[in-house]
């Protein structure tokens, strides 16, 4: 199954945001989305999931969802949004509740997906026991319970120091081979980009446009940083200095 997007643009109070997104999004496939800070990519994300109606265009679904499909589009957050009165097992039971499954299927979905992102042992702990990795694979988990079409992740590691980005990256590429996952993954870290995706698409400054889609063709198993180096320094070079400009206007914006 393909995300379409066609023709898509957003404005806040007369704000253009987007203008003339044109995309599809391969069966299979993990799409980076980066640029400069404010270029609309969580708004574009947002759209995608229908958190938010574009002000034109229109996003859809091409063909027949993965058998088992309980939510088309499923999200990660950086913030982990976790309740934090329930343990590790009922966030996760969470994306399940109102489902016609029964049980079993609850229960042997809850242990599978704990399993896939190693939580198992820590099923009945509640958020602050665990570290902030740790409640990241738990979002991770709840997301996957879902059996999503499209898995959108917002900026995921964002807020997890290197190590911990590091070990989670490990984890998404593990499970993208295990899942064949079809996700749009938003970041502001060329490496994450780079290590996860099949494609990135570089967005403009605002409104945010397409300025090239980049196709990251080493094999997985060969993604080293000496091997990603000449694709990094292409994507640096198409985002530098529209980034700088973005910096300065928002420090002038905060001044």
């Amino acid at each position: 199954m393909e995300l379409v997007i066609d023709g898509v643009g957003h404005a806040y109070d007369g704000l253009q945001v987007l203008q003339g997104i044109d995309l599809v999004v391969h069966d299979g496939e993990t799409l980076a989305l980066i640029g400069p800070s404010g270029c609309g990519k969580s708004t574009l994300l947002g759209i995608l999931g229908g958190l938010l109606q574009p002000t034109a265009g229109a996003v859809r679904l091409r063909g027949q969802p993965p058998a088992g499909t309980l939510n088309p589009f499923t999200y990660v957050f950086q913030d982990f949004a976790l309740l934090p009165w329930r343990s590790v097992e009922g966030n996760v039971s969470l994306a399940l509740e109102h489902h016609a499954l029964d049980a079993a299927q609850r229960q042997a979905t809850i242990d599978e997906v704990l399993a896939l992102t190693g939580l198992s042992e820590f099923r009945a702990a509640l958020p602050k026991q665990l570290s902030g990795g740790m409640r990241q694979r738990v979002g991770i988990a709840r997301a996957l319970a879902a059996k999503p079409a499209v898995l959108l992740l917002d900026e995921p590691l964002s807020a997890l120091d290197a190590q911990t980005r590091d070990l989670l990256l490990e984890d998404f590429e593990r499970l993208w081979a295990l899942r064949k996952v079809t996700a749009v993954y938003v970041t502001h870290n060329l490496d994450e980009a780079l290590r996860l995706a099949d494609r990135i698409v570089v967005l403009s400054r605002r409104p945010g446009r397409i300025r090239e889609v980049v196709t990251v063709d080493v094999p997985r198993a060969a993604r080293s940083v000496a091997a990603l180096a000449s694709l990094r320094d292409r994507l640096w070079r198409l985002i530098r200095d529209e980034a700088a400009s973005a910096d300065r206007e928002m420090a002038l914006a905060h001044g």
